[in-house]
């Protein structure tokens, strides 16, 4: 592919479509970033952000590398029959599934953290190297989860592999550059907290449907249909937009 086909008018368009639709994309990982970095002291906190952002980024553009293997993950491997539920396990539908369970439990162990506070005496000092280093971990294992999303709505929009590249390069950019300010808006407000934890409930449960969804699992006949991502973000939009005007009202009263 040359330049001139690169930066075409169809080109543009892609381009620029394509990165919205990443940021969009990139919402609940923002939001997962967030709430893991919130564990840090505050010094450490941009560096998790910007290292996690980072490492989505490079594994999204190895994942575009390897369009084949991605499409290869969405065919059934194995099927099972009991009667009363069937289902086709593919890759992907494995690790949307694990993915999911895992943001259920990372978020109603926050959630415990939070309501019920830890006994922090008794557990065993960990150095913030050791923390940095844990929340990182997190970070990329979730990564994995939310690039499958992202590379499959790239390789549907356009199959031009630099302007897929070039669209996740200018999406993260834009959501390191806006991560910090949403990062610290987030600690400042214990409310907006507990929603990100809530928003990682939902979209929990959002990936175990659609696991369901794309392994084409049958419970009694019936088959498990999928969550439109739209209600989601619309959710997720109008709660932040109520808790923003009730911070307004706190914050005008106090």
């Amino acid at each position: 592919m040359n330049f001139q086909e690169l930066f075409s008018a169809d080109g543009i368009v892609s381009l620029i479509t394509l990165t919205f639709l990443e940021i969009v994309l990139g919402i609940d990982n923002i939001i997962f970033i967030s709430i893991a970095a919130n564990k840090l002291a505050k010094k450490d906190q941009a560096k998790a952000r910007n290292i996690g952002l980072l490492l989505a980024m490079v594994f999204r553009i190895i994942l575009l590398f390897g369009i084949s293997f991605i499409i290869s993950l969405q065919q059934p491997f194995a099927h099972i029959d009991l009667g009363w539920f069937h289902a086709e396990l593919s890759g992907q539908s494995l690790i949307l599934f694990i993915g999911g369970l895992f943001l259920l439990y990372k978020a109603t162990s926050e959630i415990h953290e939070k309501l019920e506070g830890g006994s922090h005496e008794a557990k065993p000092k960990t150095s913030a190297a050791d923390k940095l280093t844990a929340v990182v971990i997190q970070i990329a294992l979730i990564n994995i989860v939310f690039s499958i999303d992202s590379i499959l709505t790239a390789i549907g929009l356009t199959q031009v592999l630099p302007i897929m590249i070039l669209s996740v390069v200018f999406s993260i950019l834009i959501m390191m550059l806006f991560g910090g300010p949403v990062g610290d808006f987030v600690n400042r407000h214990p409310s907006i907290q507990m929603l990100g934890m809530a928003f990682l409930i939902m979209i929990g449960f959002m990936l175990i449907a659609e696991s369901a969804h794309d392994s084409n699992v049958q419970i009694l006949g019936s088959h498990v249909g999928s969550v439109p991502k739209g209600y989601l973000y619309f959710a997720i939009a109008f709660s932040l937009l109520v808790e923003v005007l009730n911070i307004k009202v706190r914050t005008k009263e106090d």
